[in-house]
């Protein structure tokens, strides 16, 4: 900023000097001409009375000659003039009084001249008497051309001086935010940087700092959270196979073992059941995204029917060239998960339905049970989050299913909810049936 506001000065002291220095040849060059041109003319005067003087002497600065009618010199300013040389040769025309040139060299070797000419009426024949100035430099003389570089050299310095006192002065609050940041840690992550009171792009600078520093804090409570659940859920099943083996080894020979080993069978296919939607969890938190392929809606539905084997009556209700592009892999775990749900809490049938709604491909799953309360409807998509009627049902599941689903709905650009039905419980899956297929989080691919 203080580069840029030094050019900008400099830009106009530049813009400055030459107009100055315009005006000031241009008064100059008048003011020299007019002097040259107030001597022809009095010179003239007097020629047309007398003869001419033996001595011309029109001010500094102003040359005069005067040529008679045989074009030879018979008079000139003294030491300014070489000896019988005209200072020009043009005659000014038979219909004008007077005319200008610019003539240099041989007339003088290292400076240019104005000269005047003027045509003298006399009866023998017109005499000419030429008056000349120097031209004029561009820079008028060195004295103003010094000074005004001086000015400027100075007003830059000023301004630049200015520009950095305004810009370490305008940088304070940002430096202080940077500092402020510097100190958050994840141990301190409950604070905040300070808000300018003013209101410019610093103060939004430290409001978009803190809105950030509480999305990051909302993820470590959800990571803190997610970890005391993980590690609950886990510890439950080690716990259960622990109590049972210690139990067996108190009475070995009063312990069946077989139905010891049987019941520690169980419990690590909870814990592996656990397991693996914890790295399902964390291959989707991390968007490690499979080949994307167009997947037909219908289709893989059949196909799941017919690959496993329910308890409940499944009812398909299947519209034809429903597809959407995604995981295939992913898109049969969630359709598992809400069948698996679907079957926990129906009476006796799940219906399950594929439709079109314009450009949205619709997935309905839903059971003949008691429902869910439209308050728990929310609450059932947090991970490890167990209603009462789930517990009851299916003591040894884990909470994630319907987080696995909705975060994987949510990754190919669409919407896992549950909506209002006359019996049981709705699920409604929405994705975009022109969505790339890539996860929404991840940055698209630039397009040139």
């Amino acid at each position: 900023m203080t580069v840029i506001a030094g050019t900008v000065t400099a830009i106009i002291c530049a813009i400055a000097t030459t107009l100055i220095l315009v005006a000031a040849r241009g008064s100059e060059s008048d003011s020299s001409r007019g002097e040259a041109t107030a001597a022809a003319f009095r010179l003239s005067y007097v020629l047309r009375r007398e003869s001419a003087p033996a001595r011309l002497d029109a001010g500094e600065g102003v040359i005069l000659q005067v040529l008679d009618e045989n074009r030879s010199v018979i008079a000139g300013t003294p030491g300014r003039v070489p000896a019988g040389r005209p200072l020009a040769d043009f005659v000014p025309s038979a219909t004008r009084v007077y005319s200008t040139r610019r003539v240099c060299a041989p007339v003088r070797r290292h400076r240019c001249l104005w000269v005047i000419g003027f045509r003298v009426f006399k009866p023998g024949g017109d005499w000419l008497i030429y008056a000349a100035v120097p031209i004029v430099p561009w820079y008028v003389h060195s004295g103003l051309i010094m000074f005004l570089a001086s000015v400027s050299l100075l007003v830059i310095l000023l301004g630049c001086l200015r520009a950095w006192a305004t810009v370490d002065h305008s940088l304070a609050p940002v430096e202080a935010i940077r500092a402020e940041l510097a100190e958050i840690t994840a141990q301190q992550s409950g604070r905040r940087v300070t808000v300018p009171e003013s209101r410019d792009e610093i103060r939004r600078l430290a409001e978009a700092a803190n809105a950030t520093l509480d999305r990051l804090d909302s993820a470590l409570e959800r990571q803190r959270t997610f970890t005391s659940d993980a590690s609950h859920d886990l510890r439950s099943p080690i716990a259960a196979a622990r109590a049972q083996i210690e139990e067996a080894l108190l009475y070995p020979d009063d312990v069946d073992w077989p139905q010891t080993a049987r019941g520690v069978l169980q419990t690590l296919e909870r814990l592996q059941a656990i397991v693996t939607d914890l790295l399902q969890l964390a291959r989707l938190d991390a968007a490690a995204w499979q080949e994307v392929e167009t997947v037909d809606l219908g289709a893989l539905v059949t196909i799941e029917l017919a690959r496993s084997e329910r308890t409940k009556r499944i009812v398909p209700h299947l519209q034809e060239g429903v597809t959407v592009c995604g995981d295939r892999l992913r898109l049969v775990r969630l359709l598992t998960n809400l069948l698996d749900n679907a079957e926990r809490h129906a009476e006796s049938r799940v219906d399950v339905t594929v439709s079109r709604e314009d450009d949205i491909a619709v997935l309905e799953v839903m059971d003949d049970g008691a429902g869910i309360a439209e308050k728990d409807r929310d609450l059932v998509f947090q991970r490890f989050a167990r209603l009462e009627a789930s517990k009851a049902r299916d003591p040894a599941g884990s909470g994630l299913g319907l987080p696995i689903a909705r975060e994987i709905a949510r990754l190919h650009g669409g919407t896992l909810t549950i909506e209002d039905s006359e019996r049981g419980a709705r699920f409604v899956l929405r994705i975009p049936r022109h969505h790339d297929g890539r996860p929404v989080d991840q940055p698209q691919p630039r397009r040139g």
